[in-house]
């Protein structure tokens, strides 16, 4: 067999076709054009990436094929937008103020990102109602090509201008140059509220009428506060208007409505609103509970969604909007007059809510005007409302002195008129010494009662108010939410996994203001009648029940409450000294009751009179029962 030899002419020659290829690949290599865009037009986002890529000005037949076959591409994919696509950057455009920052994305003509100014999450970092995609805005359209387009995959082309002192920025999906939607955006200097816009131009033609076109708004909200429970199942809620009322609803619940004036996905101290000068009908609000488990530190806590149909006029879209991302003030909301939306601030319902507008929030607004210390302000408010509070815990202390002065005339009768058979005798009678001496059982009750709306007022005032939101006092580091002490290594029931103290506090305060108000509330009482409960027994449980009661529910609640409480109790106990050493004078008390048995009883009234012959009759069918037996 013939062994093969190395041919060294074939190795020069493949080493020589080897070096012409090369040569041919760098000669024929196409030219690169390095481009840079440095400029900046106003606030808009100078960094832009082309969806096209860029080409030189010399053109292989190669590039030019993928560039048709491209634009064939998105030609059978969005029909007459297909343009927009074709022509549009990546990027976005800033609008800025002193108070809020909004990104707007020129994809989907929607904010990407929305941060409040001036303020912090609980940890100290920047406040973002909008970011990393946690927020949707999105027209679902249909057109007469018979596509289904959104927004929020579609390319938009910012224009930045001015409006006076006002930013403008407008983005247009565009079909032509005469052919486009547009969302218009406008920024006022100082203020929350930005302007927003929605109207189509020449796409009468395009947009098909006979489809739905819905608005679709999504938003989970980021947590911002302390306290995840009281942020999140206190204070978050979806505020709506409609109908000329606003209404909220509970989360997990879902809810069709028509005459939509504006919605609010409301985080207890911040807030995300749509307003709308043409309201929307048949919309569809929904609120779902992010939260699965409060004991695991979570991102989110609650998701809003709006679903809501736009009707066109003349064949075009047309909605003047406004946008709000900011802080739920009270003071700040009622300067939107018309709006309502000072109502989403949460200050109670009914009676609560009067006072907390037309008193409390007046009152710390002016001494906010005097003080920066906010724990200072929350004392000296508790001071005015313990003062003006103080003629009905004057009155209710009067009437405990009288029922004291009248007690063993109350005593004797019992002993006169012993026995259930002479319960109503018995009853008849103690009425008519409570009356000769001009003593009423509701007197005491009275005062009592209308005490309790500025209970109920307060626990809506200190809570929800953002001014003590972050401000700290003595040592608590928040006067919004709870204050901590001692952080515990478990969770007890009920109460938490730390200790705060302006609770402890406020308990204590109330046990001793109950341990003094115990025998002005026995001489509220009646004696003990045969048959009735014992009631001293049990205001001497509820001595103990109420300061743990308090203490295990505030524990988690705003610090601010619990200070307000403490300082209202230990005033209200030295009011009531005062009152009962240096006003109520127990002699002279007795002397005008004796001149009152003196004078001639007054005509009954009507309403007297019958619940007298109704206890009489009762007590002479009670007499014949007795002799039947």
């Amino acid at each position: 067999m013939e062994q093969k030899k190395f041919d060294f002419n074939s190795f020069i020659g493949m080493i020589l076709l080897g070096g012409i290829i090369l040569w041919w690949m760098n000669t024929n290599q196409p030219e690169t054009e390095i481009t840079t865009d440095t400029n900046t037009t106003q606030v808009v986002d100078s960094t832009k990436k082309t969806l096209n890529t860029p080409v030189s000005s010399t053109f292989n037949e190669t590039t030019f094929e993928n560039d048709s076959i491209k634009n064939l591409a998105l030609q059978n994919k969005l029909g007459a937008f297909a343009q927009s696509a074709i022509s549009a950057t990546e990027g976005v455009t800033v609008l800025e103020n002193e108070v809020v920052k909004l990104t707007i994305d020129n994809k989907g003509g929607q904010i990407k990102e929305a941060l409040i100014k001036n303020y912090k999450t609980y940890d100290s970092l920047p406040l973002y109602m909008i970011k990393d995609n946690n927020a949707s805005f999105n027209i679902n359209f249909g057109t007469t090509d018979n596509r289904i387009l959104n927004t929020t995959d579609l390319f938009f082309q910012p224009t930045v201008t001015k409006n006076g002192s006002n930013q403008v920025v407008s983005l247009k999906l565009k079909v032509s140059d005469t052919q486009f939607l547009e969302y218009r955006y406008e920024m006022k200097p100082k203020d929350y509220m930005v302007d927003f816009s929605i109207r189509s131009q020449g796409l009468s033609n395009i947009i098909n009428a006979s489809n739905p076109i819905n608005l679709n708004w999504t938003l989970n909200g980021y947590r911002h506060e302390k306290s995840m429970k009281t942020e999140n199942t206190m204070y978050s809620y979806y505020y709506y208007k409609a109908e000329e009322e606003v209404d909220y609803i509970n989360a997990g619940n879902t809810e069709i409505i028509n005459d939509v004036d504006w919605v609010a996905y409301k985080q207890h101290f911040f807030a995300s609103n749509l307003l709308t000068d043409k309201p929307f009908n048949n919309a569809t609000i929904t609120s779902t509970d992010l939260v699965q488990n409060e004991e695991i530190d979570t991102v989110f806590t609650k998701r809003y969604e709006l679903k809501t149909p736009l009707e066109l006029s003349n064949g075009e879209l047309n909605y003047d909007m406004k946008w709000f991302y900011g802080p739920n003030d009270y003071n700040l909301l009622k300067t939107y007059e018309g709006t309502d939306l000072a109502e989403s601030a949460d200050l109670g319902w009914g009676i609560f809510g009067f006072l907390n507008r037309t008193v409390f929030y007046p009152v710390f607004n002016f001494l906010k005007g005097f003080l920066s210390n906010y724990g200072l302000i929350i004392i000296l408010m508790t001071i005015v409302v313990r003062i003006l509070m103080s003629p009905l815990v004057y009155k209710s202390y009067l009437s405990s002195a009288k029922m004291k002065v009248i007690r063993p005339e109350l005593t004797a009768l019992n002993e006169k008129y012993p026995g259930k058979e002479n319960a109503m005798k018995r009853q008849q009678e103690t009425m008519a010494i409570q009356r000769k001496a001009g003593v009423s059982m509701m007197s005491g009750c009275i005062p009592a009662l209308l005490q309790m709306p500025v209970f109920f007022a307060l626990f809506k005032f200190f809570p929800t108010n953002i001014s003590l939101r972050q401000e700290s006092f003595l040592w608590a580091n928040d006067l919004s939410s709870y204050d901590t002490i001692f952080q515990l290594p478990f969770k007890i029931p009920f109460y938490g996994d730390h200790v705060s103290l302006f609770p402890i506090l406020a308990s204590v305060a109330i046990f001793f203001y109950m341990k003094m108000n115990q025998s002005q509330q026995a001489n509220m009482q009646a004696p003990t009648q045969e048959g009735m409960p014992d009631m001293s027994k049990m205001m001497k449980y509820m001595i103990y029940f109420s300061p743990i009661m308090m203490l295990f529910f505030f524990n988690n609640y705003a610090s601010s409450l619990s200070l307000y409480y403490f300082v209202s109790n230990l005033l209200t106990i030295a009011i009531m000294l005062v009152i009962k050493n240096f006003v109520i004078d127990e002699d002279k008390i007795h002397a005008q009751i004796e001149e009152n048995k003196k004078r001639p009883e007054k005509k009954k009234s009507k309403f007297r009179q019958r619940i007298d012959d109704a206890m009489k009759q009762a007590q002479e069918q009670q007499a014949k029962q007795q002799r039947r037996k």
